[in-house]
């Protein structure tokens, strides 16, 4: 089982959709990535920075699911990144009302000593040179570097997303971003063009409408399962990724026919997600309940024809 190395925001999120809306909550990508990848049983441990204000139980939660916290950065006189948003009723949109970076600001990311040496590394949606800085602490080049990113760093740090993007072997954005990082509306075209930017492999997330993957000419399609709430689709892209990582550190085996596996993985854990705000469902999720909700996945898209 290889080692897991997790980047990403641990966070307060306070939020409002069609259901309801929260006070401060635990949230943030590196969270969200943890505790999906907590369900494979992994040897991760979580970068990230927090401030004085940030409980003790919040940290107990990820170690007690076997995620290794020493690499959170304790600022006992600093704040804990917070943001609060608002979705739309459609709830794939949303507006972002607060944002304060607070101790984030000044985030310079410290791997853990025992964690150089980790196969698998998971670069969390922060500045590309955050990402990139985290690359350069490792002992060796990992066999499997994954970055997630989005919009805002295309918008104002681009020509550090590419350079980051040289040194990854797979990119998980959702549509709209693989289309403005492309200049492609074809999403096909977009993972092509990608290709040339870097990462071997492209997963293109689609929401409601599930995940490609793509490598070379080769081309998966996962669905995402017909839900009847939604809740709060907050992190419901971290925990896919987590989901994708935590499968793919488990079973050491990096190829395209696995990485089909590791999306469907991802897909599932993330439509957990969804059904209560926050990391509710997420924190409380049985091994038995994946199980039944992979077999739903597998209902959802077998079937047999005559091909002649």
């Amino acid at each position: 089982m290889s080692k897991l190395v997790i980047v990403g925001t641990v966070a307060f999120d306070a939020i409002e959709t069609p259901f309801g809306k929260t006070d401060k909550i635990l949230g943030g990508a590196g969270t969200f990535i943890g505790l999906a990848a907590s369900q494979f049983n992994v040897d991760s441990a979580v970068v990230s920075v927090v401030g004085g204000d940030f409980p003790q139980d919040y940290l107990d939660l990820l170690s007690d699911r076997n995620v290794d916290t020493s690499g959170i950065e304790i600022v006992q006189d600093g704040k804990t990144f917070f943001w609060s948003g608002k979705y739309h009723n459609d709830m794939n949109s949303r507006d972002t009302l607060v944002t304060e970076l607070n101790v984030l600001e000044h985030f310079n990311p410290v791997v853990p000593e025992s964690y150089k040496d980790a196969e698998v590394v998971m670069l969390g949606n922060l500045h590309p040179m955050t990402q990139l800085s985290v690359l350069k602490q490792m002992n060796k080049k990992p066999k499997l570097a994954i970055l997630d990113t989005m919009n805002f760093w295309m918008d104002c740090a681009l020509d550090d997303l590419y350079t980051v993007m040289k040194h990854i072997d797979v990119i998980t954005i959702n549509d709209e971003e693989a289309r403005q990082l492309s200049g492609e509306y074809s999403l096909v075209a977009a993972a092509r063009k990608i290709h040339t930017m870097g990462p071997q492999y492209v997963v293109i997330k689609k929401g409601e409408h599930g995940a490609l993957l793509f490598h070379d000419e080769h081309m998966f399609y996962a669905p995402a399962l017909p839900l009847e709430e939604v809740f709060d689709p907050t992190g419901a892209g971290d925990t896919f990724a987590g989901g994708f990582a935590g499968f793919l550190a488990k079973t050491e085996d990096y190829s395209f026919e696995n990485m089909k596996k590791a999306v469907i993985y991802g897909s599932a854990l993330a439509s957990f997600c969804v059904e209560k705000f926050g990391t509710e469902r997420m924190v409380n999720l049985k091994a038995d309940d994946v199980r039944k909700r992979l077999h739903a996945f597998k209902q959802l898209t077998q079937f047999e024809i005559e091909l002649t």
